[in-house]
């Protein structure tokens, strides 16, 4: 274990103000380290291709000796991601030790937690997630997206133009997952502000760990309203059917939720809008045709895969992935945007192809860890784009994709504005 206390020392010493718009902590890094952070308009930057045609399993190049591995091979990452037994996600010790407060350990709720702990945690969300629950939010799906469909309209300026993933892609995730679980109307927004902010590596380790801290604080004083007067949502639920569950226990799991379900939902949205309005066959194509909207979902959830990395997991023991040696208390890294690229999976999968047969991906993980809102999303995607599309038949990019505001280093990719015209 060794490397990891290395890992903390370097990371604690590297968090001190922003030189030159990057963070120290960023500037600590060597360029090799960012390459599965940084991407080309839509597509990981070759060298991540290159990389995973030559080693799929290989040791990044950090600071102090620190053994982490990058994984960007589709067999090896799923390898990973199904060896819960021999791969660690508890990093909790990590976050008390890089600040955030003591109380608020359980940040990112299932996805830093281990089993026994993690399959108590999920049973509880289980029923909340079934197809015949999910079933039953659909016509409130519907009704958030037709609501800000009309939000869209009535935000148009004289020329049609309008803010996409300000008032469609962002909102409807947001509002989708607080009904869920009973988030005040209030507070949605700045929580989703935290939300992002928390992914996006560019804002530097303190502002990453200030949003971390600044959103799990508010999920706190969320419970305690619902352990003392429980609403009709997923937390009144479990409040009230499992008292014996503990405040910060319901923090990680609301903090876990909401950042799982509003970010990442949220730049699908927009992303996948995005080639929509770049692809006129394909968009007719889900426009016109019910059966080609699920095809198309489950392509662009690959060829996007807005997660670009899975949580890390710390080895538990000696271990033999891909052909290289990978040693207890070893960091290992999933690229899930390289994996999902992998060409042995099948012919040009570099390529956004909507009519490839059922393509297998990882972009909601895989294993124990596999994103428990996993078909909240897909209902989402499944109902917003062709919504988005019949309602503005004429729907077009106002500007080149060129000129949109990629974010630059992110766990999860996205633009923070996506200008469009209506007709």
């Amino acid at each position: 274990m060794a490397a990891r206390s290395r890992l903390l020392d370097w990371f604690w010493r590297s968090q001190n103000w922003r030189q030159g718009g990057e963070s120290a902590l960023l500037a600590r890094l060597p360029d090799s380290a960012l390459v599965p952070l940084r991407r080309e308009q839509l597509d990981p930057v070759d060298e991540l291709r290159l990389l995973r045609e030559k080693e799929p399993v290989s040791r990044l190049k950090l600071p102090l000796g620190v053994r982490v591995w990058l994984v960007t091979g589709y067999d090896e990452a799923k390898a990973v991601l199904a060896a819960a037994d021999v791969f660690s996600n508890d990093f909790r010790h990590v976050v008390a030790r890089a600040g955030i407060p003591v109380g608020h350990h359980r940040a990112g709720g299932l996805g830093f937690t281990d089993p026994p702990d993690h399959t108590r945690l999920r049973h509880l969300l289980t029923p909340a997630f079934t197809m015949r629950r999910l079933s039953s939010l659909a016509p409130q799906i519907d009704k958030i997206i037709d609501g800000q469909l009309d939000e869209m309209a009535a935000a148009a300026d004289r020329d049609g133009s309008v803010d996409l993933a300000e008032h469609f892609a962002g909102p409807i995730p947001s509002l989708v997952i607080c009904d869920l679980l009973g988030i005040p109307v209030e507070d949605r927004e700045d929580f989703r502000r935290l939300s992002a902010a928390r992914f996006d590596f560019l804002g530097g380790a303190n502002g990453t760990l200030d949003a971390i801290s600044e959103s799990v604080a508010y999920v706190h004083g969320v419970v305690r309203h619902q352990r003392a007067e429980p609403g009709p949502g997923l937390l009144g639920m479990l409040v009230t059917e499992h008292p014996d569950i503990t405040d910060d226990e319901l923090a990680g799991l609301t903090d876990g939720l909401m950042t799982g379900g509003l970010e990442t939902t949220a730049s699908m949205l927009a992303l996948g809008a995005l080639v929509l309005l770049q692809d006129g066959a394909t968009l007719a194509s889900i426009r016109d045709r019910d059966d080609q909207v699920a095809p198309f979902v489950e392509e662009v959830l690959r060829y996007l895969s807005v997660v670009q990395l899975a949580f890390p997991r710390l080895a538990r023991e000696d271990v033999t992935v891909g052909g290289q040696k990978i040693l207890a208390g070893d960091i290992v890294l999933c690229s899930l945007s390289g994996a999902n690229r992998d060409a042995r999976q099948g012919s040009d999968m570099e390529r956004f192809e909507p009519t490839r047969p059922a393509p297998s991906h990882l972009a909601f993980g895989y294993g124990i860890h596999r994103c428990i809102g996993a078909e909240l999303a897909r209902m989402e995607l499944r109902a917003a784009y062709p919504a988005l599309v019949r309602r503005f038949p004429e729907i077009r990019l106002d500007g080149s994709p060129e000129e949109l505001a990629y974010r630059k280093l992110s766990f999860v990719y996205g633009v923070d504005s996506l200008p469009v015209l209506l007709k």
